[in-house]
C-alpha cells in the first residue's frame, strides 16, 4: 500500500524542505502532497523537487475549512500530515491590524486540520503541527491559565474567538492578554492539539499513531527575518526539516499530545524566551 503525506504551507521554507526530505526518504510508490494557496507557486515548487517518492502540488487555502475537509475526504486515508502553514507577521503593522490573518492561519487552520485529518489517519499515522516554544502555557499571564484547563477543541476555538473579539474592542490587555499576538495564538494552537490528543489517546497509542506539536527552533526564513537580528545560530530550512522528520518518523509514544523540541518535551507550564521561538 502506498503511503500518502500532506504538508501545508509548502511553497517555501520549512514546508518545502519537509516535502523534499520526505520525497528523498520515501519510496517510488509513495505520494507527497505539496500544498499552498497560489497555484503557480505550488506547481513551480512541486516541479523543482526531484526525490524518490512522487511529489504532487495541490492548491489548498488553509483558512477554508470546507476545502480542507474536501481534500481529506478525497484522500480517504493518509499516513503523515504536517500542518505547517503560517501567516507572515510584519513589525511595521500593528498587532491588532494583523490579528485576524494570524488567527485564521495559525488557529482556524489548525482546528480544521485536526478535525478533518485526525479521523483520516491510518494506524501508525502522524499528524504534526509545526508550532513554537512560545506555545507553552507559562508564556501567558496566570490569570488566563484556567481558560486552558482541559478544554475540548470546541472550547479552545471559543477561547480564541473571545480573545480576537477582545483585541478589536480594546479590552484584551485588561484581561491579561499580551500585546504580542503570536504568544496567545501559539498557546491556543498547542492547546487544540492537546484537546484532540486527549480524546484519541488510548486508541492512537494502541496502534502507534502520533499527534503532537513540534518546535523547529530559530530557522532562517522570510517569516522570521523581520523579527531577529542574529541568525548565526539559526538552522536552515533543510536542517530543521531533517530534524523534524527524524522525530516524525520515529517511534515516540511518550511525546503523544505534547509539544516537542529537538526530541524533548517542552513542559506545558514552562515559559520560553522569545528569541527561542
Amino acid at each position: 500500500m502506498k503511503r500518502i503525506a500532506l504538508v501545508t504551507g509548502a511553497n517555501q521554507g520549512i514546508g518545502y524542505a519537509l516535502v523534499a526530505e520526505l520525497a528523498a526518504r520515501w519510496s517510488p510508490d509513495d505520494l507527497v502532497l505539496l500544498t499552498g494557496r497560489d497555484a503557480g507557486r505550488v506547481a513551480e515548487a512541486a516541479a523543482s523537487i526531484h526525490g524518490v517518492a512522487r511529489v504532487e502540488g495541490r492548491v489548498l487555502d488553509v483558512t477554508d475549512a470546507a476545502a480542507i475537509d474536501s481534500l481529506a475526504r478525497e484522500l480517504g486515508e493518509v499516513d503523515v500530515v504536517v500542518s505547517n502553514a503560517t501567516a507572515r507577521m510584519s513589525p511595521e503593522r500593528t498587532q491588532a491590524g494583523q490579528a485576524d490573518e494570524v488567527i485564521a492561519v495559525s488557529n482556524g487552520a489548525t482546528h480544521a486540520m485536526l478535525r478533518s485529518f485526525a479521523p483520516a489517519l491510518r494506524p501508525g499515522g502522524r499528524l504534526i503541527v509545526v508550532a513554537s516554544s512560545l506555545g507553552t502555557l507559562g508564556n501567558l499571564d496566570e490569570r488566563l491559565h484556567p481558560l486552558f484547563d482541559a478544554p475540548s477543541l470546541d472550547e479552545v476555538e471559543a477561547i480564541v474567538e473571545a480573545w480576537r473579539t477582545a483585541i478589536h474592542d480594546g479590552t484584551a490587555a485588561g484581561l491579561g492578554w499580551p500585546d504580542w499576538i503570536n504568544i496567545p495564538s501559539k498557546v491556543a494552537q498547542v492547546a487544540a492539539i492537546r484537546a484532540v490528543a486527549r480524546e484519541r489517546r488510548d486508541r492512537d497509542l494502541a496502534d502507534g499513531t502520533l499527534i503532537a506539536a513540534v518546535c523547529p527552533g530559530l530557522v532562517d526564513t522570510a517569516t522570521s527575518r523581520p523579527w531577529f537580528d542574529d541568525f548565526s545560530q539559526a538552522r536552515t530550512p533543510a536542517q530543521a526539516a531533517s530534524i523534524l522528520l527524524d522525530y516524525i518518523l520515529s517511534d515516540r509514544p511518550d511525546t503523544y499530545g505534547e509539544i516537542v523540541r529537538d526530541g524533548e518535551i517542552l513542559p506545558w507550564l514552562s515559559a520560553s524566551a522569545a528569541q527561542r521561538a
